[in-house]
């Protein structure tokens, strides 16, 4: 497959709710590119089935290939996924920030959306030094797993409410 930078996508990271869907389907969002959540996966396992299911075309990334998307101008928005909003922040799933840096600095839209369920701030080390339940790190690495991270409020362009469309675009 090829993907060409006259067809940038949408970069969605996070699982949302149903309203998630309804608006990149309001927006006519026909494709984007999915990161895969790690370290449990749900834009892999959740996220890409949801979308499937409502003809939207996800392609699956790892979250480290962001960057590249970007630099590639293959990205036209960011979309991701938040747990809670206070006035200069929001609680965001991992690696949200790094897309809030890279929206900035590439001139680029990034909206946030409710996430579908709540997440712990902290996943087990096992989560990170596993992977289908091998271990893939050796004996006696530690492993860090941070789930959410705060975003500030002058990377969000845009937010996506628990029972509305996009907001403040």
């Amino acid at each position: 497959m090829s993907i060409k930078a006259e067809n940038p996508k949408v970069l969605v990271h996070g699982v949302g709710k149903k309203n998630l869907i309804e608006a990149l389907k309001k927006e006519g969002v026909r494709e984007v590119f999915v990161m895969e959540g790690r370290p449990h996966l749900e834009g892999a396992k959740v996220l890409c089935k949801a979308l499937l299911e409502e003809k939207i075309t996800p392609t699956l990334i790892s979250d480290n290939m962001a960057g590249f998307l970007f630099y590639k101008n293959l990205v036209k928005e960011v979309w991701v996924g938040y747990q809670s909003v206070n006035g200069e922040k929001a609680l965001c799933v991992i690696g949200s920030l790094l897309l809030g840096v890279l929206g900035k600095k590439h001139q680029i839209t990034v909206t946030i959306f409710p996430l579908a369920k709540k997440r712990k701030e902290l996943g087990a080390p096992k989560d990170i030094t596993s992977f289908n339940s091998k271990r893939i790190a050796p004996t006696g690495v530690k492993g860090y797993v941070p789930l959410l991270e705060w975003l500030p409020k002058k990377y969000i362009t845009g937010m996506i409410l628990t029972n509305r469309t996009p907001g403040v675009r």
